[in-house]
């Protein structure tokens, strides 16, 4: 069974939240602002944290900073902004999908499974694991942990689901269409912002020069390939 925190100020959503979710068998936590949220996230360990950016104490994209201070948990931003730049500066802040109001219930359901399965550790078998080392960085694909200049690189979830996705293909192109339906769901396939968000975090975190990719490399139109 998985926990759920729901973080909004509006009752008749995080009602309507609440009903579908225990409906689904999931244990449901609510946050009405975000010192509540950030409370509730430390002494419940939610596997998903459903987020509105609009909160009365402190806007939603500091809730996201201080989650990821010291979690990978999902956070699925529901919110009422909808322009691009506030959309990537949640994602940029370790948000892992977005969500915007008036929503669908089934399609928030959808996209909070597949953000929890992506948390999820990989089924594969005991040969899928290793350690792929490069000049600048290693990542421990058994122990999903990305180690650079002796130190531990922390990844959202959906930065590491990208990455495990292109090092178990390395040296090989990987589509764009690939890799949104592998790491966001079938439903996925033309949402290409959503990869150069993601890329770009990945290059900043793991590139000497993100500028000039070494290991993370755009195929212009077609998709990306990892390089050792």
């Amino acid at each position: 069974m998985h926990r759920v925190l729901v973080v909004d100020d509006e009752p008749q959503i995080v009602r309507a939240l609440v009903i579908n979710l225990k409906a689904r068998k999931y244990e449901v936590d609510a946050a009405p602002d975000g010192a509540t949220a950030l409370r509730l996230a430390a002494d419940r360990h939610p596997d998903v944290v459903v987020l509105d950016l609009g909160l009365p104490d402190m806007d939603g994209v500091d809730v996201i900073r201080g989650i990821r201070g010291w979690t990978r948990v999902p956070i699925l931003v529901l919110s009422a902004r909808q322009t691009s730049d506030e959309k990537v500066e949640a994602l940029d802040a370790g948000a892992d999908d977005y969500v915007t109001k008036p929503f669908g219930m089934d399609e928030l359901l959808a996209r909070l499974r597949a953000a929890v399965r992506r948390a999820e550790p990989p089924a594969g078998s005991a040969e899928d694991a290793g350690v792929i080392e490069t000049s600048e960085f290693s990542v421990d694909l058994a122990a999903k942990k990305v180690h650079r200049q002796g130190r531990d690189v922390r990844l959202t979830p959906t930065e590491w689901h990208l990455l495990e996705v292109l090092v178990r293909n390395t040296g090989r192109l990987v589509s764009q269409k690939q890799l949104l339906k592998e790491v966001w769901g079938p439903s996925y396939g033309t949402e290409t912002n959503y990869l150069r968000v993601y890329m770009a975090q990945l290059r900043r975190k793991l590139e000497t020069d993100p500028a000039h990719p070494r290991h993370f490399v755009t195929e212009p139109g077609m998709g990306y390939r990892f390089e050792k």
